[in-house]
């Protein structure tokens, strides 16, 4: 063989063994990515504050107060999305070339009593919850009554923002 072919052979050899090397990287940060998203999808409970305050309570207590929670958020979402549709329609209706105040106001009225029935469902809910707990629980549990939306907000599955967009991003 020549040097020239010698050279040859090892230049494709580097080749081969840097792009195996490469490819053995690649698959290493990829599995470790979908190693931590399985452990992340088997953790039990939620995590932030609401996951923070169910995980100081015992477990059947724990599980009593998330099902109960979830069934009372699950029967007010109709609520939250007729005052978020009536909201949407009402920016809509204000910014078409002819403005019709009336019907934005009615709109607007229309997505605050769906607000406040969704919740005072949601309140009503956690007060009979907080009913059947000890004091020390209650204590606990007692911040879910504050009106702070970020405890409880997470996306919709789909993925969009739990929020209507702002008018000027939307199309």
């Amino acid at each position: 063989m020549s040097n020239k072919t010698l050279k040859i052979a090892l230049a494709v050899s580097v080749a081969l063994n840097l792009f195996a090397v490469a490819g053995g990287v690649a698959y290493g940060v990829s599995r470790a990515q979908a190693d931590r998203k399985i452990e992340a999808q088997n953790k039990p409970g939620r995590q932030g504050p609401f996951g923070e305050m169910l995980a100081s309570l015992p477990q059947d207590v724990r599980e009593k107060v998330h099902t109960s929670l979830r069934e009372s958020a699950l029967a007010a979402r109709p609520d939250f999305e007729a005052a978020r549709a009536a909201r949407l329609e009402a920016v809509d209706v204000a910014g078409a070339p002819t403005f019709d105040a009336a019907r934005v106001q009615a709109l607007l009225e229309q997505s605050r009593s769906a607000e406040l029935r969704g919740r005072a469902r949601l309140e009503n809910d956690a007060i009979a919850v907080l009913g059947g707990l000890t004091p020390e629980q209650r204590k606990t549990l007692s911040p879910i009554l504050q009106r702070k939306g970020g405890v409880h907000r997470e996306p919709h599955r789909d993925g969009q923002p739990n929020r209507p967009p702002h008018p000027d991003t939307r199309h």
